[in-house]
C-alpha cells in the first residue's frame, strides 16, 4: 500500500530509508516519524519492546490513547448514537413501523458495506419480530443507489418503510418520488454530501454538513449498528421485548458483520473502528454466522481470521455477486440461518469470484495499455463494453502502479459508469461532488479514497480534464509523491515469531493503521521461483549469515517479480511486513515483500 510522504501538507519530506529514492516500484522509502521520547516512554509505560514504542509513537499514538489503542473496547469506545442527527428520528420511524407491523423493505448497496448492513438490519429485525424484505439493485440494469422504479416496485409489494443502506444520501429525484407513493424513507449511510440533503424522513449519516459527531470515519455497517443499538433500546424501555414474549437479542454476535464490513470499505481503523474489528474478527473466529462459515470453508480459511482474510478471501467472495452476478447473493448469505441454503449460496458466490477475477484480469490488461507513464493528477483508462462490475478493482490496481488517484470508465450506449481510487491526503469524493455540480455528471458521489459516478460519453473528455487539474494542484500543494513506510531496519535474523508476536499487538491493521513494515539491506535472493498463477515466492539471504522466506504477491506482472527472479546474486534492499507462516504445520516467519530497489555498488 502506498503512503503519502507528506500526510497533513505541512511535513517537510523525510530523508529517504537506504539512499532509496526511486524503488523498482517507484517509491521513495521513507522512514515513518514519531518522537524518539515517546516511543522510549510508551515501551516502558506499557512494557513494550522497544519496536513497538515506535511503531506506536510513528502512528501518532500519545500516552493517553495508548491503552484504548492496544485493547480497543466497545465498553470504552461506543458512544450514545443519539449523537448522530436524525437517530432519534430513524428510531421513532423503524419502532412505530415494527409495532404497526408495517411491512419494512431493507436497500442496500451492492458492495461489503451494504451486505454487511443489510444482513446486520434484517437479523435485528428478525429478533424483534419482523421479517424485512432486502431488496439489493442489480449493478448494471440499475446502478448504484435507490431508483424510482425499484422503490415503485416495493410501494406495490405493501411496504411502508425503507431503510436506504450505504446509499441514497444523494438520490435526491429517487426519494423525492418515493414520497409521492406514500413511502416512509430512512437514511443510514457514510457517503459525503454536497450541501444539500436528501427529502426522507430520517437521514443518519456522520457526514452530512449539519453532523458535529466525531464518528465521520465509519462505515455504513458502523453507523448501522449504532442504530441497532438505539432501536434495541428504545424497544427495551418501551416494553416491547416483554409484552410480545420475545428474547432480546444479543448485539455483539453480529459484530462479526460489522467488522467484515469495516475492514473491506477500507474505512480508517480508528477508535470505535478498531473496537468494532478488533471484537467482530473474535466473533468471526467463533463461526456464529452460517453464511460467513460456509463462505470461509470454500476460500479454504482454516487459521483465525484477520484484516487479511476480510479484505482479500471473504470480502471479495461476498462482492462478486454484485460484481458480475446475482447482486443479492452476499447479503441473502449472510442474513440467513439455513446450513444447506448457505453452503449453496457460498458456492455460487465462490464461483462468480472466479469469473469476476477471469473479467477484472481482461479490462486491467486493456487500461494498462492506456495508462499514462507519466500522469500528472488522474491515472485514466475508460473502454467501450468494460463490465462495470470490476471497474472498482481496476482502478484500485492503476492507482497502485501510478501511485496516483485513478478513474476507470466502462462505456455503453454513449454513457459511462465510473469508479475512482483515490491516494491519501486527496478527496476524491469531494473532487467528484464538484464535478457534478459542474454539470460534467449525471451523477456521483462518494468520499475522499473512493468515489463512483455517471458521465455521458460526450463528457468525459472534460471531466477528465477538470479532475485531473483539480487532483494534480492538490498533489502539489500536499508535495505528493509516491512513498512506502517503513518502520524498522532488520536482519533476517532478528524476523522471528516473538517479534511478530509483539506487533501483532497492534492489529487490527488497515486503513489508518497501517501494517508494520519492515526493510532488510542489501540481501541476495535464493530460490526465487513462480507459485500460484503470478506470484513470486524466494528465500532472503542476509548479511547475519541467515535466511528469511519471502513471498511477492501479484509481482509476476510488474517490475518486481522479474527482479526477484532474475537477481544474479546482486543484492537488493527488500521491504515488506512480517507475518506467521503456518505452512505445512511448521511455526515459522515469512515477509510478505511490497517493494525493493537495488543496493548499489
Amino acid at each position: 500500500m502506498l503512503t503519502a510522504a507528506r500526510r497533513d501538507g505541512a511535513r517537510a519530506p523525510r530523508d529517504c530509508f537506504l539512499g532509496v529514492e526511486r524503488s523498482l516500484l517507484g517509491n521513495r522509502w521513507e522512514r515513518r516519524g514519531g518522537e524518539d521520547r515517546l516511543a522510549l516512554a510508551l515501551a516502558q509505560r506499557f512494557s513494550l519492546p522497544e519496536i513497538v514504542g515506535r511503531v506506536l509513537a510513528a502512528r501518532g499514538v500519545g500516552l493517553e490513547a495508548a491503552e484504548d489503542y492496544l485493547s480497543p473496547t466497545l465498553r470504552r469506545l461506543l458512544p450514545d448514537p443519539g449523537g448522530l442527527r436524525d437517530m432519534g428520528r430513524a428510531v421513532a420511524c423503524l419502532e412505530a413501523a415494527i409495532r404497526a407491523g408495517r411491512r419494512i423493505a431493507l436497500f442496500g448497496d451492492y458492495d461489503v458495506d451494504g451486505a454487511t448492513s443489510a444482513a446486520l438490519l434484517t437479523r435485528f429485525l428478525k429478533s424483534a419480530g419482523v421479517e424485512p424484505r432486502i431488496y439489493i439493485p442489480d449493478r448494471q440494469a440499475e446502478g448504484y443507489g435507490p431508483n424510482l422504479p425499484a422503490l415503485r416496485r416495493l410501494a406495490a409489494e405493501g411496504v411502508a418503510v425503507v431503510v436506504t443502506l450505504d446509499c441514497g444520501t444523494t438520490a435526491f429525484e429517487a426519494l423525492d418520488g418515493a414520497k409521492s407513493l406514500g413511502l416512509e424513507l430512512v437514511v443510514v449511510d457514510h457517503h459525503s454530501t454536497a450541501g444539500a440533503l436528501p427529502p426522507a424522513r430520517a437521514l443518519v449519516n456522520p457526514n452530512r454538513p449539519d453532523d458535529d459527531s466525531p464518528l465521520g470515519q465509519l462505515a455504513a455497517v458502523g453507523v448501522a449498528f449504532l442504530l441497532v443499538v438505539a432501536l434495541n433500546r428504545a424497544l427495551r424501555e418501551s416494553g416491547w421485548y416483554r409484552d410480545s414474549d420475545l428474547a432480546e437479542p444479543d448485539l455483539m454476535a453480529w459484530l462479526d458483520l460489522v467488522a467484515l464490513g469495516t475492514v473491506c470499505d477500507v474505512v480508517p481503523l480508528t477508535g470505535l473502528n478498531r473496537a468494532f474489528v478488533g471484537q467482530g474478527l473474535k466473533v468471526m473466529a467463533r463461526r456464529g454466522n452460517p453464511g460467513l462459515a460456509a463462505l470461509a470453508d470454500c476460500a479454504g480459511l482454516d487459521e483465525p481470521p484477520g484484516t487479511y482474510h476480510a479484505a482479500f478471501l471473504l470480502g471479495p467472495r461476498v462482492n462478486a455477486g454484485g460484481r458480475v452476478g446475482e447482486s443479492w447473493l452476499g447479503a441473502s448469505l449472510l442474513s440467513s440461518d439455513d446450513p444447506q441454503e448457505t453452503r449453496q449460496l457460498a458456492a455460487r458466490l465462490n464461483e462468480l469470484n472466479e469469473e469476476r477475477k477471469a473479467i477484472e484480469r481482461s479490462v486491467l490488461d486493456q487500461a494498462l495499455l492506456q495508462l499514462d507513464p507519466e500522469p500528472e493528477g488522474l491515472a485514466f483508462a475508460a473502454g467501450e463494453g468494460w463490465h462495470p462490475g470490476v471497474i472498482g478493482i481496476v482502478a484500485s490496481r492503476l492507482k497502485e502502479r501510478s501511485g496516483r488517484p485513478a478513474l476507470v470508465v466502462a462505456l455503453e450506449d454513449g454513457v459511462g459508469k465510473g469508479s475512482a481510487r483515490s491516494v491519501p491526503g486527496v478527496d476524491l469524493g469531494a473532487a467528484v461532488l464538484a464535478a457534478r455540480d459542474a454539470g460534467l455528471l449525471v451523477d456521483g458521489g462518494g468520499h475522499p479514497m473512493a468515489a463512483g459516478l455517471t458521465v455521458r460519453e460526450a463528457d468525459l473528455p472534460a471531466l477528465r480534464s477538470f479532475l485531473d487539474e483539480r487532483l494534480a494542484a492538490r498533489m502539489a500543494e500536499i508535495g505528493y509523491r509516491p512513498a512506502l513506510g517503513i518502520d524498522a531496519l532488520l536482519q533476517p535474523g532478528a524476523a522471528d515469531a516473538d517479534l511478530v508476536g509483539d506487533l501483532q499487538r497492534l492489529a487490527p491493521f488497515g486503513a489508518g493503521n497501517a501494517e508494520p513494515r519492515v526493510a532488510l539491506a542489501s540481501v541476495r535472493i535464493a530460490g526465487a521461483r513462480v507459485v500460484g498463477e503470478d506470484h513470486v515466492r524466494c528465500d532472503l539471504g542476509g548479511t547475519d549469515g541467515r535466511r528469511l522466506k519471502g513471498i511477492a504477491f501479484r509481482a509476476l506482472d510488474g517490475p518486481l517479480g522479474p527482479a526477484l527472479l532474475e537477481t544474479r546474486g546482486l543484492p537488493l534492499h527488500v521491504a515488506g511486513k512480517l507475518r506467521p507462516d503456518s505452512w505445512a504445520g511448521r511455526e515459522a516467519v515469512q515477509l510478505i515483500i511490497d517493494d525493493a530497489a537495488p543496493a548499489g555498488p
